[in-house]
């Protein structure tokens, strides 16, 4: 867990500074009705790293726990589209450094235990851990509109 950690503190601190150049118009573009903007992507981010929690979480003592959630309802709800872009990054810089303080306490023999997620199969924590930085990943290179990574 400890490589996933290092990355996802990498990752946090070069995007946080990254996304805190964009201005606030952009962020706020909504170039199609239908599709997030900037700030609902980050506030989708913000959302996974809140279900990602629950799941590092929970998992560790319940067995196999579904957890799940809607991504648009979230969103939508939130309404993250007329949030603070500030306050939004700080959310997500922070919920991430949380993220990483629970996985580096994550025994090797408890990241083994399984969550249920949206598509009913089961995950261990390590594989969740490692999902997500990909996941993160891919938002933050369509958020910054960078090259897409696999």
């Amino acid at each position: 867990m400890n490589s996933v950690t290092k990355e996802l503190r990498i990752i946090i601190a070069d995007y946080s500074a990254r996304m805190r150049a964009i201005a606030k118009d952009e962020f706020i573009d909504k170039p199609y009705p239908n599709k997030w903007s900037k700030i609902e992507i980050l506030g989708h981010l913000v959302d996974s790293a809140q279900n990602n929690i629950r799941r590092f979480i929970v998992s560790q003592y319940e067995t196999s726990p579904f957890i799940i959630y809607n991504q648009d309802k979230w969103v939508a709800i939130a309404d993250y589209q007329h949030a603070s872009v500030n306050d939004m990054i700080d959310l997500w810089t922070l919920l991430n450094k949380q993220i990483c303080n629970i996985l580096d306490n994550t025994p090797p023999d408890a990241a083994k235990r399984t969550c249920e997620t949206n598509n009913g199969n089961l995950y261990t924590i390590e594989w969740l851990a490692e999902d997500y930085i990909k996941h993160l990943l891919h938002h933050l290179h369509q958020l910054l509109q960078l090259e897409a990574v696999d």
